[in-house]
């Protein structure tokens, strides 16, 4: 598939799926074949966004594409990559992989037993990896994330664990590879059926102690993750765009750097779809695995039993 034009499509026209739709649009070496959505309203929004075809059914627009993004509600994240898997399509998903482990192992299963691509869209990790926090040989002894913003009612067919909590779970479990024995979660639920806001604190069978605010009904816009080392402390504030580094390890410390590091900060999504669309006509391994995102849901699946028991 290396010289041809790689077809894709969207299935789910929410937010997110407006912006995978613009982004395969603008993408070299590839056909956005069309997209679907169970409200015609949405789909032919996104459809005119994106100058492409509005398709009656999800398998009828999979019958088409080679790849496909699914940008659905999560409920529906292993059925839609399943049906794509299951017609040898490649699939990107948004985070969670899925809201079941079995579920999530059996879409890891069998996408690598048809040698396709399932990449998981965790696109917080392209920005850690490019600071250089991902892959220190020493572990933390403390972790604090906050991601909070006030209340925009997407994604409330589930709660903030899996909505916004998820993302700091993939990378927590990117720079802490010790296991997690004990979990203790507290939660507020505000508007519909799950819980809006979150806070939890995991302690690792190493002494760690992360400590994670998750919150949809929050006054202000937070994104911030402090890790504490044995050697110093790694700051990163995403929405003042400041990093503080002071262990002896040379990281990146500013949101600029080469080109590169500029469409990664500037635009993780499209760096995620962009790496996607190597991996499906390269063959190269995809940036974020199933088997990476299972870490994450496994963690969010026990956080939820803590606040529900």
């Amino acid at each position: 598939m290396s010289e041809a034009t790689i077809r894709v499509g969207v299935i789910g026209c929410g937010f997110f799926g407006g912006l995978h739709a613009q982004k395969y649009a603008e993408a070299s070496g590839v056909n956005l074949v069309g997209v679907f959505d169970v409200s015609d309203e949405a789909a032919r929004s996104v459809a005119t966004g994106a100058s492409t075809n509005v398709f009656d059914t999800a398998d009828a627009l999979i019958g088409q594409v080679d790849a496909v993004s699914i940008t659905a509600p999560a409920a529906y994240h292993y059925d839609l990559a399943k049906r794509a898997l299951d017609q040898n399509v490649h699939v990107l998903v948004e985070k969670p992989i899925a809201l079941r482990l079995d579920h999530a192992d059996e879409l890891i299963a069998l996408a690598e037993s048809r040698s396709l691509i399932l990449q998981v869209g965790h696109q917080e990790r392209y920005v850690f990896e490019d600071f250089g926090v991902i892959g220190r040989q020493i572990a933390p002894k403390e972790i604090r994330a906050r991601r909070a913003g006030p209340f925009t009612g997407r994604a409330m067919d589930v709660s903030a664990v899996f909505d916004l909590m998820i993302h700091d779970l993939d990378l927590i479990h990117q720079v802490s590879e010790a296991e997690i024995i004990d979990v203790k979660a507290s939660g507020k639920t505000v508007h519909g059926e799950h819980a809006d806001e979150v806070d939890v604190t995991l302690t690792f069978a190493d002494g760690c102690e992360a400590h994670i605010l998750a919150s949809r009904i929050a006054d202000q816009r937070q994104r911030d993750m402090k890790i504490v080392y044995p050697d110093g402390v790694v700051e990163i504030d995403f929405v003042n765009r400041t990093i503080f580094n002071s262990t002896p390890e040379d990281l990146r410390t500013d949101f600029d750097g080469d080109e590169i590091s500029k469409r990664i900060m500037g635009d993780p999504l499209g760096y995620g779809i962009g790496a996607f669309i190597e991996a499906v006509r390269n063959g190269t391994p995809p940036k974020v695995t199933g088997q990476q995102a299972r870490l994450a849901l496994e963690t969010a699946i026990r956080i939820t039993e803590d606040l529900a028991a």
